[in-house]
Formats: C-alpha cells, sequence, structure tokens
C-alpha cells in the first residue's frame, strides 16, 4: 500500500475564528436554557413554572444575538439566505444528511418557537389580558406542542456543532463521533447553570433552583464519562491535545467539571462562594473546552 501525501487525507481549515467559538457557546446556552424550560412546563412542578418562564425570556435575546453573529461572520453577510435557498433555482436548500445544512434550518426553526415561548412569559409576566398568548405554554395542547416541537429543535441546535466537527475531515475532530454528544451534555450543564444564576440574581428564588444546581454536578459527572470515551475513542489521535488547546482543555475540565463536582462532595470546602461562583466557573469550563475543540486541528494539521 502506498502512502499518500499528508495534504490528501485533510480538508481545507474552515479558518474559523472566535465569532465562531463565540456561537458555539451562544447556541449551547440558547438550546440547553430553552430544553430546561420546556422540561420543567411539561413535566415539572408548578411552583416552578416561574423559573421555566425566566428561561424562555433568556433564550430569545440570545437566539438574536446568535443571529447576527452567524451573518457577520460570513464573507458575504449579504448572501446568508443562501444557507437556506438556491440562488439560480429559488428552491430550497437542504441536505439530510449535511450537519450544516440541517443547523441552517434548525436555528430560525428554533427561533420561530423560541419566540412564541417568549411571547407567552411575557404575556404571563406583562400583560396577563393577552390570553392568546398564555395558551402557548403548557398545560394547554397547544402549549405542549410547543414546548415539544422547540425542545427538540432544542436538542439539534445544542448537538448538530458537534456532530459537523466529527464529519468534518480535520485532526482530532474526524477521529472520534462523539462531539455531539459532549456538546449535548456540555450545552445542558451550562444552561443549568445560567438559570440558576440568574435566577438568584433577580431573586426569583424556588426549589427548582436548588434541583438546577443538583442537575449541573449529576451532568459533571456525566461529562467525565463522555471525556473518557472521547479519548478513548480518538485512540492515538488522542495525541493531537498535546498543545497549547490541551492545556485549555484540561483548565476547562478542571474548573467547569472537577471543581463543581469537588464541592458538591465536600459541600463548598474551597470556599467558592456558593452557587453564583459555581455557576460562573461552570460557564466558564464549558467555554475553555468550546474555544480548545474549535482550535485544536489547526496545530495539527499538516
Amino acid at each position: 500500500m502506498i502512502d499518500a501525501p499528508s495534504s490528501t487525507w485533510f480538508t481545507a481549515s474552515p479558518h474559523w475564528h472566535w465569532l465562531i467559538v463565540l456561537y458555539f457557546m451562544l447556541g449551547a446556552l440558547a438550546g440547553g436554557t430553552y430544553f430546561l424550560s420546556a422540561m420543567i412546563d411539561m413535566v415539572g412542578r408548578q411552583s416552578d413554572r416561574r423559573l421555566a418562564q425566566l428561561g424562555y425570556l433568556i433564550t430569545l435575546p440570545v437566539m438574536l444575538v446568535i443571529g447576527v453573529v452567524l451573518i457577520v461572520d460570513l464573507s458575504r453577510p449579504d448572501r446568508f439566505w443562501h444557507l437556506l435557498i438556491q440562488n439560480h433555482t429559488w428552491r430550497p436548500m437542504f441536505k439530510y444528511w449535511v450537519p450544516m445544512s440541517t443547523g441552517s434550518w434548525a436555528v430560525p426553526l428554533f427561533s420561530f418557537f423560541a419566540t412564541l415561548s417568549f411571547v407567552s412569559a411575557f404575556a404571563e409576566l406583562k400583560r396577563p389580558q393577552w390570553r392568546w398568548a398564555q395558551r402557548l405554554r403548557p398545560l394547554g395542547i397547544v402549549g405542549m406542542l410547543v414546548a415539544l416541537l422547540g425542545s427538540l429543535l432544542a436538542l439539534h441546535v445544542m448537538g448538530y456543532t458537534g456532530v459537523m466537527l466529527s464529519v468534518l475531515n480535520r485532526p482530532v475532530w474526524s477521529d472520534t463521533p462523539l462531539f455531539g454528544l459532549l456538546f449535548i451534555v456540555s450545552a445542558v450543564t451550562m444552561a443549568a447553570a445560567l438559570l440558576a444564576l440568574v435566577a438568584s440574581g433577580v431573586g426569583w428564588l424556588s426549589p427548582g433552583v436548588t434541583a438546577l444546581q443538583r442537575i449541573w454536578v449529576w451532568l459533571a459527572g456525566v461529562q467525565v464519562l463522555v471525556f473518557i470515551a472521547l479519548f478513548v475513542s480518538l485512540g492515538p489521535a488522542a495525541r493531537g491535545w498535546l498543545n497549547i488547546w490541551g492545556v485549555v482543555l484540561a483548565v476547562g475540565i478542571a474548573i467547569g467539571i472537577v471543581l463543581p463536582l469537588l464541592a458538591a462532595r465536600r459541600r463548598n470546602p474551597l470556599g467558592l462562594g456558593g452557587l453564583p461562583m459555581m455557576a460562573v466557573l461552570v460557564l466558564v469550563g464549558g467555554f475553555l473546552v468550546r474555544t480548545a475543540v474549535v482550535f485544536v486541528p489547526e496545530v495539527n494539521a499538516p
């Protein structure tokens, strides 16, 4: 067997920069926050309904920022619609086998459901006379349908970026199929931390805030298992982390996973300030992990 030149094994770099890291982070927070809010609405306690309301109020503004970030990142921002519509035939541009294509459709569709839930939450908070809007939230049939479809799209928004990395022929990314799973678990973990942090900051305290803290601690443990599986699946390609981005990844894991687990197990012996500080650490750790994942192929490409 003749060895092919290394340049034939990898596609050209996508040349992603910090706007893409920001998108990965914001997409995780928006999708995870909506997903948790929908779960609280559909199967949670009535006393936590206000917590779900807060989540809906957070999601839509984040999605609006995401839209700006994605358009600005394009080399030709005026052609962003080419991701959805073929410019020659004017037919929908949808390739179900391409994660970037499914994600391009999932983001605006998810934004639509996020808008419905935002309007409903706003009506309950500020416009009680808007009865029609309040029906867009569970417990009614229409509200249940909105929450269910929105949560499914939220899962796609959280995970498709990781799946997209695995199908791109780049070092480290293409060596494991587990980035999608990692991004989903990490997104829900960060969303639980964000929702608890904002709820405590505005004084919207409920038993659900304590439950959110338990959720992110439990999911931190799940992330440990996912990282172990990810590195095992990488095999020899795991050496691709022996660089600065491997250090960033290790710091992110330590800050966002290890410290919260230690604090929860030993009732915060580290003196890290309780829930607000731990939530911030989870968010910072998640950002560092995504940063390391986005940039690691650049130092490994031939």
